[in-house]
């Protein structure tokens, strides 16, 4: 695992200190990551979910992107998730992929850590 990798995964851990992070390395300089739990918020049935991406070997310079939750996420009030969701896999496990793509990256400001947050609130707002 390359050092921006393991680095983004030391910030994930300090910037979610109530969730455990799992860590796979994938053999080429990155890692596939899970944080769990987090709260999806209250537009969802379930009130923690798992969340999973693959940082790259070529972090900081690629995006962080998509990310995956629980296969079985749903709304409360019974709706379709939405756009930008669809069913898949991370890691071997059924999920749901969220593509949440940073088109404008700034290498800069947009760590792996800032990515789940932002996720996690676009998530949270549906």
């Amino acid at each position: 695992m390359t050092e921006e990798v393991a680095a983004a995964i030391k910030e994930i851990g300090a910037a979610f200190p109530e969730a455990a992070v799992t860590v796979r390395e994938d053999g080429d300089g990155g890692a596939f990551v899970t944080v769990d739990p987090l709260d999806p918020g209250s537009p969802y049935v379930q009130d923690a979910t798992w969340m999973g991406f693959q940082i790259t070997f070529q972090y900081p310079c690629a995006d962080v992107y998509p990310h995956f939750v629980r296969h079985d996420l749903s709304r409360e009030d019974g709706q379709p998730l939405g756009e930008a969701t669809s069913h898949g896999s991370f890691d071997g496990r059924p999920a749901i992929q969220l593509s949440r793509r940073s088109n404008h990256l700034n290498l800069e400001t947009d760590t792996a850590a800032l990515k789940l947050l932002k996720v996690l609130e676009w998530l949270r707002s549906r």
